[in-house]
């Protein structure tokens, strides 16, 4: 089976929680073995992010709970605020006016009132 590196950083804007699932489940199938000091530590930093976000709800169920899809870094939540607006086609992607009148800022953070927050080594990420 081919695996493709999984790297998940707090530098990320955007984590997708089944790339933490599956950097998991393959970190946790080479435990026990000659495992290295590293690995070690980046699982129990995963480790630690699913736990926080345990219980919260959300679309991917692993474990027997339910957790959010996407982590969206603080810095990054006006350009998805942007996308998403564009993406649910509230304002068409090529729009000039008054496309480019609207106050992002204001816009993620009335947002931001539908999102919960986590830290991830020390950086917020929101979910929903």
């Amino acid at each position: 089976m081919l695996h493709r590196e999984i790297e998940i950083s707090n530098s990320d804007d955007v984590i997708d929680v089944r790339d933490v699932i599956a950097k998991i489940e393959e970190m946790e199938e080479r435990e026990g073995g000659a495992e290295d000091h590293e690995m070690c530590i980046e699982l129990r930093r995963l480790r630690s992010l699913m736990e926080d976000l345990k219980g919260y709800g959300g679309d991917e169920q692993w474990r027997g709970d339910w957790y959010p899809l996407q982590l969206i870094h603080d810095s990054y939540f006006e350009t998805h605020a942007q996308e998403l607006a564009e993406d649910c086609g509230m304002i068409e992607r090529d729009a000039k006016w008054p496309y480019t009148c609207i106050d992002w800022k204001q816009a993620a953070r009335e947002l931001r009132g539908d999102y919960s927050s986590v830290e991830f080594e020390g950086v917020t990420y929101w979910y929903r």
